[in-house]
């Protein structure tokens, strides 16, 4: 059964290949798409892709596990490097969350300051190459469209 995967905050859905990351552009974490976040509203609510429990969390990532399928949604590339900075935790791990249930807020201006990427993947952990349907790269969503279904 596939679990439909919602965005988690509005930007324009790009693909994978695209993300300035070797793990992610080669989907070696997984298939998906990714969201180069709409820089136009200030700080923005992450908001959980999927209904689910959040089984990691951290200011720049995490990982919802629900209706059998693990999703992460990293919020930027190499922004681990911030340890944290500019990112605000509104969620904790083990928490049991709906989808849309806020988990993260982040600023992506000031995270683009910084000089690092703020691509965000969204990938469906351990999932096949190629296995998710990207039909939605090149439109622009808003928080709670959706991107794709699980595989």
């Amino acid at each position: 059964m596939s679990v439909p995967v919602l965005a988690p905050f509005p930007g324009k859905v790009v693909a994978l290949s695209e993300v300035p990351d070797q793990v992610f552009a080669e989907q070696i974490v997984g298939s998906g798409v990714a969201l180069d976040p709409d820089r136009t509203r200030g700080t923005l609510t992450v908001t959980a892709p999927i209904a689910g429990k959040i089984v990691k969390l951290h200011p720049h990532a995490f990982v919802l596990l629900g209706g059998g399928v693990g999703v992460l949604v990293h919020l930027g590339i190499d922004t681990v490097k911030l340890k944290g900075e500019g990112f605000e935790l509104l969620a904790t791990e083990g928490d049991t969350v709906e989808a849309g249930a806020p988990i993260v807020a982040f600023d992506p201006t000031e995270i683009a300051a910084t000089g690092y990427s703020v691509i965000c993947p969204i990938v469906v952990m351990d999932s096949a190459k190629d296995s998710v349907d990207t039909d939605t790269i090149g439109t622009t969503v808003d928080s709670g469209g959706l991107l794709f279904d699980s595989p």
